[in-house]
Formats: structure tokens, C-alpha cells, sequence
């Protein structure tokens, strides 16, 4: 990427947009046009999808993703009569409609559900995202909220702020990073949840704990009743489906940002630039697009653009965003998913291990 240059340590510069060759004045005036492009760029990009989403049906904004949500729940009774059954096959088909379903829900449901691109309604929105996030996903509706959408969106790769250093455990081998730990993702996220509840209201924190233990013994109590497993296998079971997508889940979280730019907290690009340069689009995959979402994979450039849209709608105005930022010589920057992998794993230390390096825009036009 030709405009992005490594920070140097010995300048001391800290990034920006700059005209050395003319004096103060003459720079702010450039500043101040250059400012007014890059908001110009946004605005009219953000006219375009727009109109786009007016002329959208219900079914296209909310309808489909909605559909798809239901029907993981109306797999779930045929799940649980499968886990009961004797035959290996069966058992092992159970497995996988509950496993699949369990990444639907708590995946692609709890991240609509965060933004609010289930419903336009906010008593609705905040019911569906206490529901999704803390009884599906045994996680603070609060924190993840704040976490996802106030922190990693509004800061997105922004160093200490929105850079995906959650993932970051740099003590473990690469090995076990990217193909074990993950595994464990279940059996931690309710420990982060209750962690999480420091200074939250008491209504908050009796309200998420009542509605974790809720999705917890609620799929313990039928799979031990309908499916009628022991505890133990019932346990073990919740802990298989739950982590089934676990690795491909922490693989997408770290491959669309880690190893692009990041950029300092005091000074960082506009938003075009800021989404454009910072985030990655994977190639269409006929899983992970149903499990996760299509704002999750193949369209996460358009999805921290324009957060607000449902999977359906990302991919709606995929063309329209792609064909705009290419017309503008902005990047779109796309990557196979084995491609990301092989980089991860071969480069391990340098971009899980050791702060990547701040990065700053120079040149823009």
C-alpha cells in the first residue's frame, strides 16, 4: 500500500496529513480543504447507500436475517431428539444441528443484535439484545454493547482503544492460539461476563445473572430431560456445540483488522480512511456466511461503514460501496481466509505477540 508508511521512532512523528514544503497558514488552509474532501467522500458514499436501503423491502433489511434466526430455533427440538438417539450417526447429527445452530444464535444473532438491526423499535432493540447477548450468549448485554459496537467500531484499530487486543494472549504458542485455546472460548465467556459487572447498577447485574444461569439450564435441563443424557454427558455435550465454531470464530475476529494499519489515539485518519485502511473483507463462504453473517465475512468493509445495516443489506450494497471506494483510488482490501491463516501462523510474533506499530497516511488525496 503505497500511502502507508511505517511511523519512525527517531522523528517522533505521530501521523497526519502534511505540506512541509509551505507555511503554517498555507498548511491549515490545505488541512481544512483536505478535511472538507474526506467529509465530502463520506457524505456522498453514505447518500448512495441510502437510497439504496429506502428502496429496500422489509424482507431485504430485517426479513431474511430474521428468517434465518427463526429457523435456527426451529431446529433446535430435532437437535435435542437426535442427541437422545442410541445410533452413532443420529447422535452425531444432533451434534451438529445444535452446534450449528448454537453459532447462529449467538453469533449472527447477538451481533444484529448489538447494532439494533433487528428492529427500528428501541424497546424492542434493547429486549433483543439482552436476549440474544446474556440469555444465548452468556454475556453482559451492557458490556458487550459498549465493548463491540462504542469501542471496537468507534475506535476500529485505534491502539489501546479498538485494536482487537482482546484476542491477544501472547504467552501461548501460535499453535495453541489459533487452533486450541479457542476452544476454551465457552467456558470463559461467562467468567468475562461476571468480571465485566464491576459498576454496573444492581437491576444490571441481577438481571444478566439470572439470564445467563437462564440459557444455561435451560439447555442443560432439556438435554438431560428430552435428550435424556447423563450430566456429565449433558455437560460435555453444551461444551462441544458450544465450541464447535469457537475457532473460526476468534480466527475472523483477528484476521480482519490485526496486520492492517493501526493508528495512534491522538491522531488517527477520518472515518473513510480510518474503515477503509483498517478493515478486511474474506471471500464468500456458504458457512460461516449463515452461521456468522455476511457482516461478519464477506462484507465487514460495508459492515463498519455502516453499522447500522443488517447482514442482507451489507450484502445489498456491497457493489455499490466496492465499486465507489475503487471509482475514489480508496482501498478494498479483501484476503482468502487460508491466506490470513498462513500469514498468522508464519508471522505469529510479530503481529499477535509483539504492539504493532502505529501507522500514518501520507499523501492522501
Amino acid at each position: 500500500m503505497q500511502n502507508i508508511q511505517e511511523r519512525s521512532r527517531d522523528t517522533g512523528q505521530r501521523g497526519g496529513y502534511r505540506d512541509s514544503g509551505r507555511d503554517d497558514e498555507s498548511g491549515q488552509v490545505l488541512a481544512k480543504a483536505a478535511d472538507t474532501e474526506r467529509e465530502t467522500l463520506m457524505m456522498e458514499l453514505t447518500r448512495l447507500v441510502q437510497r439504496s436501503v429506502r428502496e429496500s423491502s422489509w424482507w431485504e433489511k430485517r426479513g431474511l436475517d430474521c428468517s434465518i434466526l427463526i429457523t435456527a430455533f426451529l431446529t433446535l427440538p430435532a437437535g435435542f431428539l437426535f442427541l437422545g438417539s442410541s445410533e452413532v450417526m443420529y447422535f452425531l447429527l444432533g451434534m451438529i444441528i445444535m452446534g450449528v445452530a448454537h453459532a447462529v444464535i449467538t453469533v449472527k444473532g447477538t451481533h444484529l443484535a448489538s447494532h439494533g438491526a433487528l428492529s427500528e423499535s428501541s424497546a424492542w432493540t434493547e429486549f433483543w439484545a439482552v436476549f440474544f447477548i446474556e440469555v444465548c450468549g452468556s454475556f453482559s448485554s451492557r458490556a458487550g454493547v459498549h465493548a463491540h459496537v462504542k469501542m471496537h467500531h468507534a475506535h476500529t484499530n485505534v491502539i489501546g482503544l479498538g485494536d482487537s487486543s482482546t484476542w491477544k494472549i501472547p504467552f501461548l504458542p501460535r499453535s495453541v492460539y489459533l487452533f486450541i485455546a479457542p476452544l476454551a472460548v465457552p467456558i470463559i465467556t461467562p467468567i468475562v461476563a461476571m468480571g465485566q459487572l464491576k459498576g454496573q447498577s444492581v437491576f444490571q447485574i441481577i438481571r444478566t445473572v439470572l439470564c445467563v444461569c437462564l440459557g444455561f439450564f435451560s439447555q442443560y435441563y432439556l438435554l438431560r430431560w428430552v435428550s435424556g443424557l447423563s450430566c456429565g454427558s449433558a455437560l460435555v455435550v453444551m461444551l462441544l456445540c458450544r465450541a464447535m465454531f469457537s475457532v473460526p470464530y476468534i480466527h475472523v475476529n483477528i484476521f480482519q483488522h490485526i496486520g492492517l494499519p493501526m493508528f495512534s489515539p491522538t491522531c488517527r485518519p477520518k472515518r473513510i480512511y480510518q474503515m477503509t485502511h483498517g478493515v478486511l473483507n474474506l471471500p464468500r463462504n456458504p458457512l460461516l456466511d449463515w452461521t456468522f453473517g455476511h457482516s461478519l465475512i464477506n462484507c465487514h468493509v460495508e459492515h463498519h461503514l455502516f453499522p447500522f445495516l443488517s447482514d442482507n443489506m451489507c450484502l445489498k450494497v456491497k457493489p455499490i460501496v466496492s465499486q465507489y471506494l475503487k471509482e475514489k483510488k480508496l482501498p478494498y482490501q479483501e484476503d482468502g481466509y487460508l491466506s490470513r491463516l498462513s500469514l498468522f501462523f508464519h508471522k505469529y510474533q510479530e503481529l499477535m505477540v509483539f504492539a504493532p506499530p502505529i501507522t500514518e497516511l501520507v499523501g492522501i488525496q
